[in-house]
């Protein structure tokens, strides 16, 4: 497994926005320069502020969606209109407005072939990981199962459906929809759509979500070194 050191990312870098692009009705792409010599490992993610009064010192987490062999840099980021944050600040940038970028970082990096479990927006460091699987012709029989409020909110949905196939698994909470599931991921769930749990699992999502999911892989038989989460 690759790793790079973190000392290289302790200095700020101010970048440029080079567009930004809908997603979904409440998640953009951004896409920004890439500086020189920036690397990082696919699932890990940088702290980005924005360069204004008031908003520097403001730091947010949020995962790279692209490859290190991009000549940008990638963030699919969703925005909050209704919490006066940083995400309702970001919505607000546009081609041409600046970025800072910071530390490197993240737990959730790719350890061998397994099941992808992810809620809403956490969806985002498995991009990455699943694009670059993708390139090096090594998707395998990993799968994604993912879970939100409506069909509306699933991120890069034709592109996992391209990857994936129907190793793509979408559950919907709030709706019901042709093809997918209408149900929380619960331990029932899980034993119902997991046939083994001597496999790694790759966990990212609301905090509470991802709790349970560990939990309930754990009392499946899953080792607590299988079940990888953010810290």
């Amino acid at each position: 497994m690759l790793t790079y050191p973190k000392s290289q990312f302790m200095e700020e870098h101010l970048v440029r926005i080079l567009s930004v692009a809908p997603v979904t009705h409440n998640v953009r792409c951004f896409k920004v320069e890439k500086p020189e010599g920036y690397r990082f490992i696919p699932g890990q993610a940088t702290e980005v502020s924005i360069p204004k009064s008031g908003w520097r010192e403001e730091r947010r987490p949020f995962t790279f969606t692209s490859l290190n062999e991009w000549d940008h840099l990638e963030f699919t980021i969703k925005i909050y209109d209704d919490h006066g944050g940083v995400t309702q600040q970001l919505g607000k940038l546009e081609s041409g407005d600046e970025l800072l970028l910071h530390d490197v970082w993240g737990a959730i990096q790719y350890k061998g072939e397994g099941t992808f479990i992810a809620g809403g927006a956490g969806v985002t460091p498995f991009i990455a990981i699943f694009r670059q699987l993708q390139r090096d012709e090594k998707l395998g029989n990993n799968r994604l199962l993912f879970s939100n409020r409506t069909a509306s909110d699933i991120i890069l949905r034709d592109e996992f459906e391209r990857m994936l196939g129907p190793a793509f698994v979408n559950t919907l909470t709030s709706e019901k929809a042709d093809g997918m599931d209408n149900r929380r991921i619960d331990e029932t769930y899980l034993r119902e759509n997991i046939a083994s749990f001597d496999q790694p699992f790759y966990v990212c999502g609301p905090d509470q979500m991802v709790e349970d999911v560990k939990q309930a892989l754990h009392r499946l038989g899953a080792g607590a070194d299988m079940v990888t989460v953010e810290l």
